[in-house]
């Protein structure tokens, strides 16, 4: 059995993470900033040593869009220095050397500490999951017309999906950067938005909307997909129908 130590263990992936890693009969420790008896804000390090002690592999899924990521990596890095962890696996997006937005050069600056940090590591970069395409679809939903990025397509994949292929990576040894997962389908944002209209049963009209920047440029082009690694199973489609009913 295998102790294995969850950042963000209580979001979308890391839940998912977990409850396999369960599953498979391996020790899990979930950490987050409210999860008991492993909350610790990274950011801060405050009892992570505890935390990170005795544990064969820490899964580093935690990550915030408000900030904070590179200095969570660093103080996560040296309690595992610390403790002797001979394994960190780090989740990543595809793209985030290509895409100059904000959140991703992020991602790619954790990516080299995790590189630079000495441990044995591995690293997975993935397509979004089609949670957050639903989440902006019911955000764009809410105005009286749907305003979608013009041009710009997504390949949206099934977190449990991800997570199944991060615990094979977790039990296993060390192996660098590991090919990136990329959803079953491109698809463009009109198609996804009708796709999310008919399960939510909702009518709108949808407006394509030309941005400005090299951000949406890059976007444009493809630089977040992967469509020679498009190995995820679950459609969008087949994501919706699994959930109840939205009118919201």
């Amino acid at each position: 059995m295998t102790t294995i130590l969850v950042t963000g263990g209580t979001g979308t992936l890391g839940g998912l993470l977990s409850e396999r890693l369960r599953a498979d009969g391996h020790e899990v420790r979930v950490l987050s900033r409210h999860s008991q008896p492993y909350a610790v804000d990274l950011r801060e390090g405050t009892g992570l040593a505890a935390a990170v002690a005795g544990v064969d592999t820490i899964v580093h899924c935690a990550s915030s869009p408000r900030g904070g990521d590179e200095r969570a990596a660093r103080n996560l890095i040296e309690a595992a220095r610390q403790a002797g962890v001979p394994h960190l696996v780090y989740i990543s997006i595809v793209g985030v050397d290509r895409v100059p937005f904000g959140y991703y050069r992020t991602k790619l600056a954790v990516e080299r500490l995790v590189e630079e940090s000495g441990l044995g590591w591995s690293m997975l970069r993935t397509t979004q999951f089609h949670d957050l395409v639903l989440q902006l679809l019911r955000r764009s939903a809410k105005l009286p017309v749907m305003l979608l990025p013009a041009g710009v397509a997504d390949q949206p994949i099934e977190a449990a999906e991800v997570a199944a292929r991060l615990a094979e990576i977790a039990t296993g040894a060390p192996t660098g950067r590991v090919p990136d997962m990329g959803g079953p389908e491109v698809r463009t944002f009109p198609e996804l938005a009708q796709a999310y209209l008919r399960a939510s049963g909702r009518r709108r009209p949808l407006l394509n909307v030309r941005l400005a920047g090299k951000t949406y440029h890059r976007f444009r082009a493809g630089g977040h997909l992967a469509p020679k690694r498009a190995v995820g199973k679950v459609t969008f489609e087949q994501f919706l129908a699994g959930r109840s009913p939205e009118r919201d």
